[in-house]
Parts: C-alpha cells; sequence; structure tokens
C-alpha cells in the first residue's frame, strides 16, 4: 500500500471515537448559522483534545486517553441511503487527484526506474469517509451516540423552557418505538445543556442569570454558557482571522448540506425508493419513513419521500447536476465563522475541553463501572459455573466450529438487555477510550459467547475488533490475530452477505500488515475482496476494487524485493475499474504509472492496449494532445496487431487528431507518424529527367535517380571530372574544385550547399515505408520549403512559403494527388520544385493528408483488391499535416576532440543554392553499337544540343578508355568525309591499287600531334570538334564517332564525360558535366602475335645492313556465333620511328588472305631501318607508316581512324609501367653499360593487321572491318595483340626464416648481350676439291661483324675453340682454322667489320663453320662482360672430292 499520513496507531484511534448528538433551537441554530455553518461544524475543529485526560477502570486502575477526538453531530432520524453514499464516495475519489508538480518517488528496482506518487490522497480520503458514514447498527455499538447536547440560545425568550423542550424531544427520539434511528448507546443517555450567547447583539448579564439559573437546575457538570459572534460580520474583511473549518467542509461537501438554503445537495432521485431505505446492517428489514417531526432527513438522504413539503426546505434540498458546478464555485467564495475572534475560537475549545472532562468521561467511566457490575453480578455466577462443569466433563477445550459448519444465523438478534450485548457494550466503551486491554479480554468473551449461540454478525464484529485490540494493546502486545480478521472478512462476506462492514476489515487488516511490513499478505488480502464480483445492495464495486487492487499493486512495489511486474499489471486492472466506475482521471493516471514498466520491453500488445486506453481516455478528459500521443505511439511501434485491429486504432488515431486541428484550425500544421519516413534514404537530384530513346537515337545515360549508387563509379567519375578539369587549367587542379554532384544521397559529400540552377527542377525522393498492415493514402502530396530570394543587388528578403497556393512566382510546387503505400510496404515518391528566382532554398518536409481507405484491404501481401488502385480512391477519413525531414550528417573523426566525443557535421543535401543560367547539353548517339567483334571498326555520329538560353563552348570528352573511340584527327585533310549510308562503305580512308603491283610497301607519314597523342598531353582528354567552337542556344551539331571494339571479349562499361563551360564566366559555377556510359559487348575476332629477329642477310644496298624479319601468325578465333563466315586479311601495316616494311617475303599466289573458323595464317615481313631523311627526332612525334596490302585498295593507315586508334592503342601500352631497375650510385657506370647492352636487343616497330569479317544476317552479307595492333619492342620476345591471361603462381611453402640482404651484381642477360655483336659468315655453299693431287683443302671464308649497338665495342674473336662434343664430332667432323688464332678489334658504334679466314680440310663431308668464339666488352668499362657470341644458326659447308 501506499504511504498514509497517519500511522495505523493514529488512523484507528481516529477512525473510532465517541459519537455525541446535538439538538439546537431554531434560534441557537440562526446564531451558528452567520457563521454560515452549523454548530456540529462549528465544533469541528476543536473536537480534539489539546491535552491528556485520565479516567478510571473498573479495578479503579488510572487510565491515560491520549489525543482523544469526539465526533459531535445533529441529530438525524434517517438512515443513509447506500445511493447517497455511493455518490459521496465517488465524489471524494474524484476530488481528490494528485498535486500539480508533486515530486513523485523515483523506485528503482532491477533495470527500471520509476516515477510513483508515494502517496495516495485519494484513497485516505475515500477510507476516511468510508467509516465516517458507514450507519449505525444493532450488532455493534461503536457509533452510536453517548450524549446530546442541548443548544438554545440566550436570546430565546424562555431558555429554560426551550431546554425542557430539546430534553422532551431528546427523548421521545430515543424511546419512542416510532423512531429506530439514530442509535443511542445507553438507555440514560448523558444530556448536556449548552447556553449560546451572542456578544456582539446579546444582554451578557440576562445570559449571566440564566446561566446560573440552569446551574441550579442541572448542575454545574450538566451545563455551560458558550459565548460566540464577538464581531459583527459586515467588519469580517478589517483583519484576517484563520478559517480551521474550510479543511473539513471541503472534504465531504455532501456532509454539509445539511439542507440549509446555501448548501447544495446533488443528488439523483432514485426510483426505488423502498430499496434505498433498508438500513445497512442488515438487521432492520423495515423502516417507517415520512415521519411527522421536523427533524432533517440525514444528509445521505435521498430526495424520496412523494411530498417535499416533509422537509424543512422543500424543493430547494435537491440541485440539478448542471447547477452543481456553479453551486461548487460559489461554495469556495464563502468566509467561515466571520462573526468569531480568536477569543471565541479559545472559548469554543475551552467548551469541548469542560465537556468532555466534566460531562462526557465521568458519563463513560460510570457507564463502564456499571456495566462490569451487571456483568458480575448477572452472569459472572451462572456463567463461571457452567464453563466449570463444561470442562469437568469435556476434560478440554471445546474446538470452535469452522464458519462453514455454522448454519446462516445472521438474522439471530439478542434483546438490548441481553448480556452478550452487555459485553459488547462494555468492550466498545473501553475501544472508545482507548483501555484496548479491557477492551481485547471483553471482545474475547463476547466472540466466545456469540460463537456458541451462532449468532454469527456478532461474532464477526466481535473478532474484527478483537484483532485490533490485540494490535493496538500497550507494552508488549500479543502477535496481530490475522486469522481472527480472515474470519470476520469471510463471515461478513459470505454469510451476512454484508460488504460493507467486509471491507471496514479488509482496510484495517490491510493497514495492520502494512504496519508489520507484511506486504505480500495485505496484497493477498486486498486482491481477495475486489475478485468478488457480487454486489453490496445494488451498489456496484468498481470503485471499491479500483481502489484496493491500486493499493495491492503499492505492496506489491513495496515489497522488499519489488515485484515491479505485478505492480504494473495491477495498476492495469485497478485503472479498468476506474474507468468502469467513471473515475476517467485515476484510470488515465493508474494505466500512465503502469506504462513505466511495459514500455520498451517488447511488450508491444500489452503497451498497445495500454497506449488504447490512454489515448481513449484522454480524449474523454478533452486531453487531446495526450490522446494524440497515445495514439501515435501505437501507430509508430512495430505492431503485432491484426489489421483489423490496426485499421481501428488508426480510424481512432485520424478521428482524434481531426478534432484536435479543428480547435485550432490556423495553427501550425502537425506532425504525422505515418508512414515511416527514412531520413537518411532521401535523395535530391538536380535536373531534368532523362529523355526516353527515339529510334536509333539514344540519349546519354547521364545520371538519374534510377540509377544505384556505386562507390567504385563514383570514383571513377570523379577522377575523369578532376582529369579534364586539370587540362582546362594548364595540368593543374584548382584549390577551389568540388566535383560536380547531380544526384545527392546518404554516400554524397553533403557538407557544402549545394548549387542548382534556375529554371531547372529539383527532385526530392522520400522514402516512405507503412508500418501497418493496412493501406495508406496520402492525397496532395507536396515538398514543404522555406526560399530567401536573392536580387540582383545582393539583398535578401526572406519569404517562407509553406503551403504554396495560386501561382507561386519563386518556385513552383508539384503536388502528387495520390499516392498509395500498401499494407507493409516501403515506396519511394519522387517530389519536385522548380525554381524561378535565384536565393537560398531550405527544404523543410513533406505536407500531406493522411487516411486509410475504405473498403479496400490487401489480401497477404498480395496487392490490393480489384478497383483500389483505378481512380479515385474513397478515403475514409483523411487529417492533413506535415513530417520534417532531418537528415544527421556524418559522425566527425578528425580531431581528438571529435574522436572522443559524438559530434556530427552537418547534411545540407536539402538546403540547395539557386544559382543564375548555365547552358545545358544533351547528347544523342545515333546508330550506337551495342555489339561489337574484337577490334571491329565502326562509324557512328553524335548529337550535341544545347537545351539552355546561354550559350556553350569549351566542349570536351574524357574518358579512361580513349583507345575505344575517335572524333578523327585535328586536320581535316586526315578525316575521311562521311560515307553513304551504303553498308559495305569502309569506315577507312581507301586508295585502289593495281592488282598486279608487287607486294612492296606504300610508305606514308604523320605525326602523333595530330592525333591528339603530343608529348605531355593527356590522351584521355578529347576535345570535340565544335564548328566555332561555340554552341548557340537552341542548336544542335551531329558529328562522326569512329569506335573500336576492345581487345578482350566480354561486356565493356565505356564512361564518357563531356565538360563544358559557359561563355559567360560564372563564379559559382565553373563547369558543367555530363556523363554516358556505354555498355559494348565483345567477341572474339582475330588473335595476333609476332615475333621480330635479326636477319643474317647482310645486303648493302640497303645501307648498313640493319635489316630484320618479322613474323606474324594471325589465328581466328571467332566461333561463329556472331554469323561470321571468315576473315580476310586485307592489309599488315607497320608504324614506328626507325623502322618500316620493304616486302612480304612469303605470299603465297593467292594474294587474298582468307582465314575461315580457327584456321591460322603466317606471314613474314623483311623491316629495314628508315632513310636518315625519314628518321624522325624523339622530338618530332613522326612515326612513318608503310602499307602491305593484300587486297585491291590500299587503306591509309595514316589518316582516320586506322591512325587514331593506333596512337590511342600506343599511348595506352606506353602508359602501363615499365619495370625499371633500381639505381646505386657507386655502380652507375655499370648501370649505363646495362643499359646500353638492353637497347641492342630493343627495337620500336608496330604492326596493324586490317581485316575485313564476312557477316550474314538476317539472310543479308554485312562485312565488317577492322583492326589489331601489335607493339613489337624485343627482339626474339613475342608479342601479342590482346592481353594474354596471367597464369597463376604456383603455391609454394612458407620460409620461416629472413632472406640474406645480398645484392646481386646486375648482368644482362645471355640472349641480350648475344645481340650486342651480330656475326655473320660469307663462304660457299659446297666447296670441290682434287684431295688426290693436294692433301690439304683450303676454303676462304669471310667473318662479318657488325655492332648493333650505340657505344664503341671491344671485341676478341677466338679460332682455338673446338667442338668437343663427340656427337657434334660424328656429324660434322673436324677441320683447322690457317693463320691467326685470335683477333683484337674495336668496333665504332653501328660499324660493319669484315675479317677473311681460311679453313683447312683433309676429308670429304659436311662441316659446321660456325665455331669461331666471339668476345665482347664495352670499351669505357672496366668490367668486362665476355661472353661467346653463337651464331643462331649452324653454318655448314660441303667439302666434294673431285
Amino acid at each position: 500500500m501506499a504511504q498514509c499520513v497517519q500511522s495505523v496507531q493514529e488512523l484507528i484511534p481516529d477512525s473510532f471515537v465517541p459519537c455525541v448528538a446535538a439538538l439546537c433551537s431554531d434560534e441557537a441554530e440562526r446564531l451558528t448559522r452567520l457563521n454560515h455553518l452549523s454548530f456540529a461544524e462549528l465544533l469541528k475543529p476543536f473536537s480534539r483534545l489539546t491535552s491528556e485526560v485520565h479516567m478510571r477502570d473498573p479495578n479503579n486502575q488510572l487510565h491515560i486517553i491520549k489525543n482523544l477526538k469526539i465526533a459531535v453531530s445533529n441529530i438525524i432520524t434517517q438512515p443513509p441511503q447506500p445511493g447517497a453514499i455511493r455518490k459521496l464516495l465517488n465524489d471524494v475519489v474524484s476530488g481528490s487527484q494528485p498535486a500539480e508538480g508533486l515530486v513523485a518517488n523515483v523506485i528503482t528496482a532491477g533495470d527500471y526506474d520509476l516515477n510513483i506518487s508515494a502517496t495516495t490522497p485519494w484513497f485516505e480520503s475515500y477510507r476516511e469517509t468510508f467509516l465516517q458514514s458507514m450507519p449505525a447498527s444493532d450488532h455493534e455499538f461503536l457509533n452510536h451516540y453517548l450524549a446530546c447536547m442541548l443548544v438554545a440560545s440566550s436570546s430565546e425568550a424562555e431558555p429554560v423552557e426551550q431546554f425542557s423542550k430539546l430534553s422532551q424531544e431528546q427523548h421521545r427520539i430515543q424511546h419512542n418505538s416510532d423512531y429506530s434511528y439514530p442509535k443511542w448507546f445507553i438507555p440514560n443517555t448523558l444530556k448536556y445543556y449548552v447556553l449560546l450567547h451572542d456578544v456582539s447583539a446579546g444582554d451578557e448579564q440576562r445570559a449571566e442569570s440564566i446561566y446560573e439559573e440552569m446551574k441550579q437546575k442541572y448542575g454545574t457538570q450538566g451545563c455551560y454558557l458558550l459565548k460566540i459572534n464577538s464581531r459583527t460580520s459586515n467588519r469580517a474583511s478589517d483583519e484576517q482571522i484563520p478559517d480551521p473549518w474550510s479543511q473539513y467542509l471541503q472534504k465531504n461537501s455532501i456532509q454539509n448540506q445539511e439542507s440549509y438554503e446555501d448548501g447544495p445537495c446533488t443528488i439523483t432521485s432514485n426510483k426505488n425508493s423502498d430499496s434505498n431505505l433498508l438500513s445497512l446492517d442488515g438487521l432492520d428489514n423495515e423502516v417507517k419513513d415520512g415521519l411527522p417531526n421536523n427533524f432533517r432527513a440525514h444528509p445521505l438522504q435521498l430526495d424520496s419521500s412523494s411530498d417535499a413539503s416533509n422537509s424543512i426546505d422543500g424543493p430547494d434540498h435537491v440541485k440539478s447536476a448542471s447547477s452543481l458546478h456553479e453551486t461548487k464555485k460559489a461554495n469556495t467564495g464563502i468566509i467561515h465563522g466571520a462573526c468569531l475572534t480568536l477569543t471565541d475560537h479559545d472559548r469554543i475549545r475551552q467548551f469541548i475541553q469542560e465537556f468532555t472532562f466534566r460531562g462526557l468521561l465521568p458519563h463513560i467511566e460510570k457507564t463502564i463501572r456499571q456495566l462490569n457490575d451487571q456483568l458480575i453480578s448477572r452472569k459472572g455466577l451462572s456463567r463461571s459455573l457452567f464453563s466449570a462443569t463444561k470442562k469437568w466433563f469435556s476434560g478440554s477445550k471445546v474446538p470452535e466450529k469452522s464458519i462453514n459448519e455454522l448454519k446462516n444465523t445472521s438474522g439471530l438478534l439478542y434483546p438490548p438487555e441481553a448480556p452478550e450485548l452487555q459485553i459488547r457494550k462494555m468492550a466498545d466503551l473501553c475501544f472508545l477510550v482507548q483501555h484496548y486491554d479491557l477492551a481485547y479480554s471483553c471482545y474475547h468473551t463476547a466472540k466466545k459467547d456469540f460463537l456458541n449461540d451462532q449468532a454469527m454478525l456478532y461474532a464477526a464484529g466481535a473478532l474484527e475488533m478483537a484483532a485490533v485490540s490485540a494490535f493496538l494493546q500497550p507494552g508488549a502486545p500479543r502477535p496481530y490475530p490475522a486469522h481472527y480478521m480472515d474470519t470476520a472478512i469471510q463471515t461478513y462476506r459470505d454469510i451476512c452477505k454484508n460488504m460493507v462492514l467486509a471491507e471496514r476489515c479488509v482496510l484495517l487488516s490491510a493497514e495492520i500488515l502494512k504496519s508489520q511490513s507484511k506486504y505480500s499478505e495485505a496484497a493477498a488480502l486486498l486482491i481477495r475482496l475486489t475478485s468478488e464480483q457480487n454486489t453490496w445492495k445494488g451498489m456496484d464495486s468498481d470503485l471499491r476494487s479500483a481502489l484496493l487492487l491500486e493499493q495491492a499493486a503499492h505492496c506489491f512495489i513495496n515489497m522488499k524485493s519489488p515485484m515491479v511486474r505485478k505492480y504494473a499489471f495491477h495498476m492495469i486492472l485497478a485503472g479498468h475499474r476506474f474507468s468502469k466506475a467513471g473515475q476517467k482521471k485515476h484510470a488515465l493516471r493508474c494505466y500512465c504509472q503502469a506504462m513505466q514498466v511495459y514500455k520498451g520491453k517488447g511488450w508491444s500488445l500489452a503497451e498497445d492496449h495500454i497506449n488504447f486506453t490512454i489515448g481513449r481516455q484522454s480524449y474523454t478528459l478533452r486531453q487531446l494532445d495526450n490522446a494524440v500521443s497515445a495514439f501515435r505511439h501505437i501507430l509508430i511501434n512495430e505492431s503485432k496487431q491484426s489489421a483489423a485491429q490496426q485499421g481501428a486504432f488508426l480510424r481512432e488515431y485520424l478521428y482524434v487528431y481531426k478534432n484536435v486541428s479543428q480547435l485550432s484550425p490556423d495553427g501550425p500544421l502537425p506532425q504525422l507518424p505515418l508512414p515511416y519516413i527514412n531520413s537518411s534514404a532521401t535523395r535530391v537530384f538536380f535536373g531534368h529527367d532523362r529523355r526516353p530513346a527515339d529510334g536509333e537515337k539514344q540519349a546519354a545515360t547521364h545520371v538519374s535517380l534510377d540509377q544505384e549508387y556505386d562507390s567504385e563509379s563514383s570514383q571513377q567519375w570523379r577522377e575523369l571530372e578532376e582529369q579534364v578539369v586539370a587540362v582546362v587549367n594548364r595540368g593543374v587542379v584548382p584549390s577551389n574544385f568540388y566535383p560536380t554532384q547531380y544526384c545527392l544521397n546518404s554516400y554524397s559529400d553533403n557538407s557544402r550547399f549545394p548549387l542548382a540552377v534556375v529554371e531547372e527542377p529539383i527532385t526530392v525522393e522520400v522514402a516512405f515505408r507503412n508500418p501497418l498492415k493496412v493501406p495508406l493514402l496520402l492525397t496532395d502530396l507536396s515538398l514543404l520549403w522555406k526560399f530567401q530570394p536573392k536580387d540582383i543587388s545582393g539583398k535578401d528578403n526572406e519569404e517562407v512559403k509553406e503551403l504554396v497556393s495560386g501561382e507561386p512566382k519563386m518556385i513552383g510546387t508539384e503536388v502528387i494527388s495520390e499516392f498509395l503505400i500498401n499494407s507493409e510496404e516501403s515506396k519511394v515518391a519522387r517530389l519536385k520544385l522548380f525554381p524561378h528566382h535565384i536565393g537560398e532554398l531550405h527544404i523543410l518536409g513533406v505536407v500531406y493528408n493522411l487516411g486509410t481507405i475504405q473498403g479496400c484491404m490487401t489480401v497477404d501481401g498480395i496487392g490490393s483488391l480489384p478497383g483500389c488502385h483505378t481512380g479515385k480512391h474513397s478515403l475514409s477519413m483523411s487529417v492533413r499535416g506535415r513530417q520534417d525531414l532531418e537528415i544527421q550528417g556524418p559522425r566527425l573523426n578528425n580531431t581528438k576532440e571529435e574522436k572522443t566525443s559524438i559530434k556530427y557535421g552537418p547534411d545540407r543535401r536539402l538546403d540547395p543554392i539557386i544559382t543564375e543560367e548555365m547552358p545545358l547539353l544533351e547528347v544523342f548517339f545515333i546508330h550506337f553499337p551495342t555489339g561489337l567483334l574484337c577490334g571491329e571498326i565502326r562509324k557512328a555520329y553524335v548529337e550535341f544540343v544545347n537545351v539552355s538560353k546561354s550559350p556553350l563552348t569549351g566542349l570536351k570528352v574524357v574518358s579512361k578508355r580513349p583507345e575505344f573511340f575517335t572524333f578523327g584527327g585535328n586536320t581535316a585533310v586526315l578525316t575521311p568525309l562521311s560515307p553513304s549510308a551504303s553498308e559495305n562503305c569502309s569506315a577507312y580512308k581507301t586508295v585502289a591499287t593495281d592488282s598486279t603491283a608487287v607486294c612492296t610497301a606504300l610508305i606514308s607519314s604523320a605525326s602523333s600531334v595530330d592525333f591528339g597523342i603530343g608529348i605531355g598531353s593527356q590522351p584521355e582528354v578529347i576535345p570535340v570538334p565544335l564548328p566555332d567552337t561555340v554552341l548557340l542556344p537552341g542548336a544542335s551539331v551531329q558529328l562522326p564517332m569512329w569506335l573500336r571494339g576492345p581487345d578482350e571479349e566480354g561486356v565493356h562499361e565505356i564512361n564518357f564525360l563531356f565538360y563544358y563551360e559557359s561563355v559567360k564566366k560564372q563564379p559559382k559555377i565553373r563547369h558543367r558535366i555530363l556523363r554516358h556510359t556505354a555498355v559494348i559487348c565483345t567477341s572474339r575476332s582475330l588473335n595476333v602475335r609476332a615475333t621480330v629477329c635479326r636477319s643474317n642477310s647482310l645486303e648493302d644496298e640497303e645501307g648498313r645492313g640493319g635489316n630484320m624479319l618479322v613474323f606474324v601468325d594471325v589465328e581466328n578465333t571467332n566461333t561463329s556465333e556472331a554469323g561470321v563466315k571468315e576473315f580476310h586479311i586485307v592489309q599488315v601495316s607497320s608504324s614506328s620511328k626507325h623502322w618500316k616494311f620493304q616486302k612480304s617475303v612469303n605470299l603465297s599466289e593467292n594474294k587474298d588472305a582468307k582465314l575461315a573458323s580457327r584456321e591460322k595464317g603466317k606471314f613474314c615481313f623483311k623491316a629495314i631501318r628508315c632513310k636518315e631523311k625519314e628518321v624522325a627526332t624523339q622530338s618530332s612525334e613522326k612515326y612513318t607508316f608503310a602499307d602491305i596490302i593484300f587486297g585491291n585498295e590500299q587503306i591509309i593507315s595514316s589518316a582516320s581512324p586506322c591512325a587514331d586508334f593506333f596512337y590511342r592503342s600506343l599511348s595506352s601500352e606506353l602508359k602501363k609501367p615499365q619495370a625499371q631497375p633500381s639505381v646505386h650510385t657507386e655502380k652507375q657506370s655499370l648501370e649505363d653499360a646495362v643499359r646500353l647492352i638492353q637497347k641492342c636487343s630493343e627495337v620500336d616497330l608496330n604492326i596493324v593487321v586490317l581485316w575485313k569479317a564476312y557477316v550474314v544476317e538476317d539472310s543479308k552479307q554485312l562485312i565488317l572491318e577492322g583492326q589489331h595492333h601489335v607493339i613489337l619492342r624485343t627482339i626474339g620476345k613475342e608479342a601479342f595483340s590482346c592481353p594474354q591471361k596471367q597464369e597463376p603462381p604456383e603455391m609454394e611453402l612458407l620460409k620461416f626464416f629472413r632472406p640474406e640482404n645480398t645484392t646481386v651484381p646486375l648482368r644482362p642477360s645471355v640472349e641480350q648481350l648475344s645481340n650486342l655483336i651480330k656475326t655473320s659468315l660469307h663462304y660457299p655453299e659446297s666447296f670441290n676439291h682434287p684431295f688426290h693431287q693436294k692433301s690439304l683443302c683450303l676454303v676462304p671464308v669471310t667473318l662479318l661483324l657488325s655492332n648493333c649497338s650505340k657505344a664503341d665495342v671491344d671485341v676478341i674473336v677466338d679460332l682455338r675453340h673446338k667442338t668437343t662434343s663427340p656427337e657434334a664430332l660424328e656429324i660434322h667432323g673436324s677441320f683447322t682454322w690457317l693463320g691467326q688464332t685470335q683477333y683484337k678489334l674495336q668496333l665504332k658504334s653501328q660499324e660493319i667489320h669484315s675479317l677473311q679466314l681460311k679453313a683447312c680440310f683433309v676429308h670429304t663431308g659436311v662441316y659446321n663453320l660456325g665455331t669461331p668464339r666471339v668476345f665482347a666488352k664495352l670499351s669505357d668499362q672496366v668490367t668486362v662482360f665476355e661472353t661467346s657470341q653463337q651464331n643462331s644458326m649452324p653454318a655448314l659447308i660441303i667439302i666434294n672430292n673431285v
């Protein structure tokens, strides 16, 4: 139970106090009424004694009574009616609410922190009123009148005679059988005569003389002169006198309405008047009503008498409920005790003291003695003899019968003078004067007698009070006999059917158990009474159950280890019963307290129920904001309710919301809870939507909201933009460069204010999610924004546009009339704004009407029923509101402070700055292929359109794959004219040739600078050759574009970034970009591999003999899936700064080289050095092209597009990193030597293989053409046209030791050294010699030594070498060189030297002359790299005998 203001030791004595009746003359009543008080009310604040009082018990022991309180009340001759009591209790509870701003107790239990009101004043008020309003009954005497005050006024004509009349009246009421109410304790009631004297108006001498007369007649102990009204009421405002009455009168207003004119009684009339007149104790079965007396009805009396004149005040007694409020208000202004001074207060206090000391207590003491004597004389002997006999014969204590065995004898009545009742009377008197020991023994004795007689109502009463007396005994008390209380409760409830008495037992026992910290037992007791569904005399038990359940909940939370969930559960039950009892505020409070426990613990159904109830109760109490908040919670939590239930919740929410919005129609738009908005998923797109493809015209893909974000591709686009900006700014990216972002999302960098262009739409994509199982319909959905326009002078004039109506001049807003989100569906809405003015725009959120569809539910998530999407949906109800888009920026993590705290940066994607007009480019691709063969050349057209109102310039395109496309060379001569639309027209520039011409090369040359591949240039950035370099507003230009299929097969995504600027320079936006991603699928065509080796022949006519042979293998790897029949190699061209093809070596008769599927062709070409005049200097970038033609027309390989693609492939090849040896300074010379040696084997010869493919497609024959490039760098090393797949390295064992750091001296490989000096032997292939004439055969042999390097080389030729291997001897035999055996020579750069040698043979046979060993070293090197120069082929000579 909750904490109480009073302890149980104070509560019980205050609940059971001596009752005193008051009977006033009309004049006396008038005097007190001047203070707006009745006589009984006048005494109420002073009814507690301020000092201890003493009395003697029957054993003449002194007994001290502390804090004695008496209860004075006017005589009422009608018992209170149940309906009235019920109404009073209801009002008391509803009138007592938690104080505003009351600090609640915070109870921590486990992981719960609960704010709980520590006290429950409504329960205490209820309990006090309940105990005070209990009707007097015949089985107990605690609230029977012990004395009666007879009050007359000194201003009456004959006061003493008036006292006699009052005395007779009291006697008549007590002893006349017509009156069964009120109840009197003993027949000779104490009468106390009080003379009221009005000090301000009355004659004091007369009052004193009357008082003297009274003392003579009634004795000094039996009368009192009370002086009041020391001042007149009109002087009341002069000084402030405290008003001690208000707290008593406010508490239970009905008790004060003793039918005076200003006392409202707002009790509704009850039709069933007879049942309302039944007494509450179950003893009297009939009550005489309509008694002809002039005493008022009970204050709780319903106006049920048919004749209103029976009541003194007539029909004014009952007021309508509507006037209740006004009357209450009027009452609050009344000042009580206006004619009383503080001296008067003391006089009243003194009067109570005198009455108690001289009148009441001596009377009680005398009565106790009389009762004790009566009991001893009448009953003591027989009873004790009977008991002794019974004990003697039975030998043991007789067990008390259990309740269930006893028959229902609650109707048994004792006569008033029965000895059993005298014991009870004595016990009650002792209890009232706090003599609990004596009271307990008397109750105990009475209990036994009643049980023996099976008078169960009396027994239950005795058990109840015995238990209370036992608890309150001073000294070492007995243990509290809780079983007495349990028996009493059970008897009252089950046998006597008296719920009021059962409830009193429960209230007292629960308080006692709580004081002993037996919270569990107290809770069980409280709950036991609430579980009973029976009612008491038609009174429903909801209010009682609610209060007791709430107290049980407090018991659970106050336990040593708090039972939080039980607390919450019983609070819910209490809230439910409060609601049934009509106590809406208390119901709401209980639910709110319980919500603390259920909230956020995953009990979603319980939470929904509580929130729903809170919403309903708040709505009933017109706390609309709370109602909205509660319903909002039901909808925003992930509800597990059924679709129908969710629909009901939603409708209820919309209904409440509508009422709230109607209260303040001009207020700000409320925040709606549905649908959910994933703010961080909001995307903003600047620009127009992409145009759809129009036939062969395909618009650039650019950026759109349909594209998924890909961090890799976004990085690529950024790099491309940086590249082109760097080229425009002379190779440096400006410090204020910021990549263009057309689409902002949660991955983009949103730390800066984005820039939007005036007249270009801004699209905001909002991600909605419907968490409910019912569809939501949003109507009139649009963006909410704030705009700060800037004029030309730069001034700001803020205009807040929240709801745009009419024709907006600044910002156009698109409205979506209907937007349906099905159950549990996520859906995005794209909302547009059209800025018409420069300035700062802030997109705040979305505004819409939220509603649901009538009669249209989605079934099993498949979709809504037919008719839900067509036309207008029928809205059941909708409310207008908004939701804000609040996006949290990225968490900052740069500085130490940011790392240690949680800070977030700004996210400005919804705050664009609208800038001045800019040009806007649209690009269309015409006849753009989607599939190509590897290396295939195709011609397409690109159309550039300026769709804005300002001209654009500086158009460039940048791509990571520049080898894929070209716009043609820089000079008009090199770019072929656009061919006609015939399919067989070639994309190349061609010249017809004579078919009989010999297969020698046709030479042309071109500079790579003409094709944009100059020194230090960026081949990726390509200027678009616009005529006049400017594209005017509305103008369009078509340009040819050649494409070449990439060398690897598969699907290729090729990114183009078009860059352009405005002619008029803009301060904020320097440039704009347009993106396009082309997807090309390539299939296999040809695979070309080539090797180059030195020619051994030295043909002097070609100068210094730098000849090479180039072997080219071409394989058709196409698998015919593209419908390719065969490939024709139409031309092979060479391109180099130093070499050129001279002729084809192995040309067969058939000039046309055809390759069917999987066929391979082999070609051999002779390459020679370019002549001096042809040789380009390193800086001029001039390449010599030599074409060897296999068809009947020459493709000019030095013109576009052939040269374009060649240069682009060359530049992309050169970009690949080359392995460079690391440089150590101490070995610098060594490095140089190696580099020179390496240079000898290097060659820069590039081959272009041009082909045609014959394709059958749709029974038409097409001719495709293309080219492959092979770049030859090293002699003897095979090169390929397409990159070779790397074999994965084999797994190696892990080595767990540190490798020694030994630097291996750099030595050139044998292969490289063998290319330093080229040797060639010139000799006759066969030699005839007459061995019979001359036994020695001498053959002259010329050894040609050619220095291939650019440095001087020292050469040693050693002829002493012999072939040692036996196999060689067997094959070739042996011979001898004659003459000098070793030659030392120095060869200058590229010098050719010939040595004349003689070989001597002694037999016929075949000999290998390649035995001379040639050693070489660089002249300026100390270190000698000597290695034998072996000929690549054996030099065989045949010696014949003639």
